[in-house]
């Protein structure tokens, strides 16, 4: 018994299962099930494959390098520095530009006292002023001396420092207000690893000149990497000028979206600009951008000066992101995939709709789910089994009550096919009444 109940389920699972449908005339419903269906055959075709490539191999780890080289000269005379003419040399400070600036003057290193208005600086005795401890606001270390005019009066802390101190003024105009009209030349080298694929944003061509004579231009010269700098601030929403006064930074960002089904030429950069240094709100102290700059030297005598300058230069920051991609099997199968379990999610849908929504729910309900009953199936399968038993019974009894008026071998050949297991009761009781008559 064992033996057969595991030959059965072994055999079974050679068995192929289908399933059942019910064909619902439900022109509401079929209609819906149908815009489903469009539905989501857009969404697949339309987003999916067309606007998404979802039938592409993609890759965002870009491997990128950039170097710049700014151009141009200024010319200024000014009070504090008198005539200078600028140069990239002057003003290029990697990675930033200084374009305004206020000359602190010459200053040499010696011994001085603090300002009285330091209040770090203020002392009674030596003691007050700790040897080897910066002063707070200050401008030096102290040396651990406190002078004072009188023995009995408040005096300052000597500091070892860089005399005289810079001026806390801010220039109101730009020094290098033609600085807009400088160019900087941005090269950008970029490689997919992935699709073993590398490109540019220079113009690939043979003319030498091409670079001396262009300027970057959205239509008519988008493969020229020569920016003006006016034009940079600009196309990120703001004035060279009022900029130049304060400093700043400015995002260039370079984006290069390449379909490699399209082939070499189809991928280009595309450039956008933005300002880095705006706060929520305005005329705020996290705008601008400045720094200090020293320039040392020493006189005959072997004294070390230096010229500092604080600097108010704009910053620019070139950010380079991209996306490749092209056709491969894997994505375009997976993709197919899910297009079809969205196919059967709207099937689902609409049995909902069909079972629990419309008027005549429950006897849709009735015509898909048959309710199976153990113990009554049960029942019913031994009262079939009692009644073939009667049947036969019933025409046994007819074969030999007859027996006398029939040939042996016949009657013997009659019961022979009657008692055949492969005879239904019916077809037991119609043979026996053909020999009967």
């Amino acid at each position: 018994m064992a033996a057969s109940g595991w030959k059965g389920f072994f055999l079974s699972a050679f068995d192929y299962k289908t399933e059942k449908y019910v064909i619902a005339n439900n022109k509401k419903v079929g209609v819906l099930y149908r815009l489903v269906q469009l539905a989501i055959i857009g969404y697949i075709i339309g987003w999916v494959f067309f606007t998404k490539k979802g039938y592409q191999e993609t890759e965002e780890s870009i491997e990128s390098s950039v170097m710049t080289k700014l151009k141009g000269v200024s010319f200024t005379n000014t009070s504090d520095m008198g005539i200078h003419l600028w140069g990239p040399e002057d003003y290029v400070i990697p990675p930033q530009v200084c374009v305004d600036g206020l000359h602190v003057g010459i200053t040499r290193f010696f011994m001085a006292s603090i300002s009285i208005k330091v209040p770090d600086g203020r002392c009674r005795q030596n003691t007050d002023c700790p040897e080897g401890e910066t002063v707070l606001a200050g401008h030096g270390i102290k040396s651990g001396r406190c002078l004072k005019k009188h023995w009995n009066s408040t005096g300052t802390c000597e500091i070892y420092g860089w005399c005289p101190v810079e001026r806390g003024s801010q220039p109101e105009v730009p020094l290098l207000g033609r600085a807009e009209n400088f160019t900087v030349y941005i090269k950008n080298f970029i490689r997919f690893p992935r699709f073993e694929f590398s490109k540019s944003n220079v113009l690939n061509t043979t003319d030498d000149q091409y670079l001396k004579k262009c300027l970057y231009d959205r239509t008519q010269h988008p493969y020229c990497p020569i920016f003006r700098l006016g034009d940079l601030v600009s196309w990120a929403g703001h004035s060279f000028q009022n900029m130049a006064v304060a400093g700043g930074s400015i995002g260039v960002i370079i984006e290069w979206n390449c379909d490699l089904d399209k082939g070499y030429d189809s991928c280009h950069p595309h450039y956008s600009f933005t300002r880095l240094d705006m706060s929520s709100t305005a005329n705020s102290v996290t705008s601008g951008y400045n720094f200090r700059n020293a320039r040392y030297y020493k006189n005959s005598a072997g004294q070390t000066y230096r010229s500092l300058l604080k600097v108010y230069g704009i910053r620019f920051d070139i950010l380079v992101h991209g996306k490749a991609g092209k056709f491969n099997i894997i994505p375009t199968l997976i993709n197919i995939g899910s297009g079809l379990a969205l196919m059967g999610a709207g099937a689902f849908f609409c049995d909902l709709v069909l079972l629990y929504l419309m008027k005549k729910s429950t006897f849709y309900r009735e015509k898909k789910f048959e309710p199976a009953n153990i113990k009554q199936e049960a029942s019913l399968w031994h009262s079939v089994t009692n009644q073939e038993n009667r049947l036969s019974s019933s025409a046994a009894s007819l074969v030999m009550l007859h027996s006398s008026s029939c040939h042996y071998a016949d009657t013997t050949e009659t019961v022979k096919i009657f008692t055949n297991p492969h005879f239904s009761p019916f077809m037991t009781i119609f043979l026996t009444t053909i020999f009967m008559l």
